[in-house]
């Protein structure tokens, strides 16, 4: 928009330019060749005085003096008609000199070179335009810094958008400008209040009742153990057991719903991390859950670091890998790759996702099959997504090419040094 504003301001100045100074060159023009033929039409007038009068010895000093003081020269020839002649040699002027009778004795013919009047005009172009192109690279500069100026306001509320993109519900537009700018910077901070609140009090409300939930789902999974260890009856003891089960779906769901508030709450702050150390600890982590079932857990290719908020690379691998575990078969291999600076995959060697299902998968509470196992609350992706975003990044699912799912984690990256399969 500056562009092409400070363009729109050049090409007025051009036509202003072009309607003003076109004409009044054009006029000088016609105005010099006048001057010129007038002046040359005076002395051919006086010279065709002198020679109808015979005073031949002024004619010649007229002559001699004209051919001095000018480019031109007065020539003496036979009785011939008045003309005036312009070509390629210049002027030439024809004017018969007459008695006072009537009798035409001769006449002079003047010759005037317009070497003279085409360097005169040469020189009145050459200003102007020297002059136009100027005023030009004035008008460019001026209408740049006019342009800038205007746009000021939008540029601002331009940031504030880019900010409210990014999560931050605290960014606020300052009301300058013009008053159809200030109406809107005042409409959009009221606007983005607003949504804060909301947005605020729904994550407290989720927080909140998280919170309240997780002491009575332990309370309850503690007394439903307590009733399982004291009952003989084998169907009564599998309902308990099923109970218990949904109890811990129940606290897992909880857990998620916590986690992904305080995801939305954060206020994202990435910095410089070392992907494989994290990969190296989440692995130390999750070790035994997949010594258990025989599934080895593989990462290689680049030691990369990438932007992230401390804490986040860690969750968002936790999800992963669980996901990954529970859809994986024993025996099985799960492999963390890097390929190029800011790309994380992790492979499971599960049954994979139809890819209807893998726009729905990063939805909250939605499981697939070969997604999530059946303990999973359908909340692990969402989690991924929401701190993957935060930090300015995206994350994709694909078919891996040994037949399971490929989570693909895209981050900005920091820097990249060169490392090795572990």
């Amino acid at each position: 928009m500056i562009r092409q504003l400070a363009w729109s301001y050049v090409l007025l100045v051009a036509v202003a330019i072009a309607a003003f100074t076109v004409p009044v060159a054009f006029t000088l023009n016609q105005q010099l060749y006048d001057d010129a033929v007038n002046t040359a039409r005076r002395e051919a007038d006086t010279a065709a005085l002198l020679l109808a009068s015979g005073d031949t010895r002024s004619l010649n000093a007229l002559a001699d003096a004209y051919e001095r003081q000018t480019p031109g020269r007065i020539d003496v020839v036979e009785p011939q008609p008045e003309s005036k002649v312009w070509d390629s040699e210049g002027l030439k002027l024809t004017v018969p000199a007459t008695t006072p009778d009537g009798t035409v004795v001769g006449a002079i013919r003047l010759s005037y070179p317009d070497d003279r009047i085409t360097q005169r005009l040469w020189q009145i172009w050459g200003f102007r335009t020297a002059l136009a192109v100027g005023v030009l690279i004035l008008a460019a500069f001026l209408g740049l810094w006019l342009a800038k100026r205007v746009t000021r306001p939008l540029r601002e509320l331009n940031v504030m958008a880019g900010r409210l993109r990014d999560g931050d519900l605290t960014a606020r537009a300052e009301e300058t400008g013009p008053p159809e700018t200030r109406t809107l910077a005042r409409t959009l901070n009221t606007a983005t209040e607003t949504i804060g609140t909301l947005v605020g009090s729904q994550r407290a409300f989720i927080g909140d009742a998280s919170h309240q939930l997780r002491t009575p789902l332990t309370a309850l999974r503690l007394s439903l153990d307590n009733v399982a260890d004291g009952v003989e009856d084998p169907l009564v003891r599998e309902d308990v057991e099923m109970a218990t089960a949904e109890v811990v779906r129940m606290s897992r769901l909880v857990n998620g719903l916590l986690a992904l508030a305080r995801a939305e709450a954060d206020v994202p702050h990435p910095e410089p991390v070392q992907v494989l150390d994290v990969v190296t600890e989440r692995f130390t982590a999750w070790r035994a859950a997949a010594d258990e079932r025989s599934i080895s857990l593989v990462s290689e290719g680049f030691d990369i670091r990438v932007l992230a908020t401390p804490g986040h690379l860690e969750q968002v691998l936790d999800n992963v890998l669980s996901n990954a575990l529970e859809v994986s078969p024993d025996g099985a291999t799960i492999l963390v790759r890097t390929t190029r600076p800011g790309l994380l995959e992790v492979i499971d060697a599960g049954p994979g996702l139809p890819e209807a299902d893998r726009a729905r998968a990063f939805d909250r509470f939605w499981r697939g099959l070969g997604l999530t196992g059946k303990g999973g609350s359908g909340l692990g992706l969402a989690i991924v997504k929401q701190l993957v975003t935060d930090d300015g990044g995206a994350v994709s699912l694909e078919d891996a090419s040994s037949g399971g799912l490929c989570v693909r984690i895209r981050l900005a990256p920091a820097s990249q040094t060169s490392g090795g399969s572990r």
